[in-house]
């Protein structure tokens, strides 16, 4: 039975700011690269005249937003895809903006069959299309120690990822892999242990680690923001909002480089990176959410969003 989208409770994030900055770009269609349950592409079709394209690799969420979107008959069209595949998946020109909400959906967290969450007993999944891909438990069982602790140090910068990484690794040589995200939870705590009063699970970096590394977020990331830019019209807006640093390092560093700063050591005497400017940035510093929505919307706390116009 299809779940109805008023089963799950969405805020979303920095609704009015990334409206603000859509109003002003120049074209008919604004692509939603995100969509999830349809908060931003909902909120820039009551309040702008774009249509919008949304784009999302979760068929399920397609199948919520489009009901929940679908009082705006031919102005919105949903496409089933990864975000970095944009170049290929929207056939439509003249578009004005381009918007990317990075966080996981209330939905996908709150669903707990999708294993994304150590809040309730789940098989250990975590994928955004669930047809593609190796799941954590497969991607656990198959890795070395040493690539498990990379995973857990680069992705979730877990400081005590060699140990978890060698409590996992012993589980998988008994022939006791792990399947459920209570199991991985469980052997996280054991392993690092948790002080009195901590209010942070001790597998949260663990389990933001293993769901980057299992849909390849940054390296997706990498691959979206230029093929974004390309889509755009001349004046058109990329704004992404990001939830953590990695992601927020990625998508400041690809903006300054295509603004044209220079990314070559300092000591060489002349640029040889080929930087040149195609893009102006319009946030200074990341935006992130008022006192208020993070008092509403907890999960709005690590939110940044940053936001550049194509020039040429």
């Amino acid at each position: 039975m299809q779940s109805s989208s008023a089963e799950f409770t969405h805020q979303t994030v920095l609704r009015d700011e990334i409206v603000e900055f859509v109003r002003e770009a120049s074209g008919s269609v604004v692509v939603d690269a995100t969509l999830g349950l349809g908060g931003h592409s909902e909120a820039i079709l009551e309040e702008t005249g774009f249509d919008v394209v949304g784009i999302d690799q979760d068929s399920s969420a397609i199948l919520l937003a489009e009901e929940r979107l679908a009082r705006f008959g031919k102005r919105f069209r949903a496409v089933n895809a990864n975000f970095a595949a944009i170049g290929r998946s929207v056939e439509e020109s003249d578009i004005a903006a381009i918007v990317a909400d990075l966080g996981v959906s209330s939905m996908q967290l709150d669903d707990a069959s999708r294993g994304f969450s150590f809040r309730a007993s789940a098989p250990l999944d975590m994928r955004m299309d669930r047809k593609e891909g190796l799941s954590a438990r497969e991607l656990l069982e198959n890795s070395t120690e040493a690539e498990i602790a990379d995973i857990l140090y680069f992705y979730g910068e877990e400081k005590r990822s060699r140990r978890i990484a060698r409590w996992i690794t012993e589980r998988n040589d008994a022939g006791q892999p792990l399947t459920t995200t209570d199991e991985l939870a469980d052997l996280v705590e054991r392993a690092i242990g948790r002080r009195p009063g901590d209010k942070i699970h001790p597998a949260t970096r663990t389990f933001q680690a293993l769901r980057i590394a299992v849909n390849r977020e940054l390296d997706v990331l990498k691959e979206f923001i230029p093929a974004a830019i390309e889509k755009l019209n001349a004046g058109g807006v990329l704004a992404i909002i990001s939830f953590h640093s990695l992601e927020d390092r990625i998508v400041k560093q690809a903006f300054q480089r295509l603004s044209g700063k220079c990314s070559c050591p300092p000591r060489i005497p002349k640029c040889i990176c080929g930087a040149e400017k195609s893009v102006e940035i319009l946030t200074k510093r990341p935006i992130i959410p008022s006192e208020d929505e993070q008092e509403m919307n907890p999960r709005s706390r690590s939110a940044k969003l940053r936001a550049c116009k194509r020039l040429i």
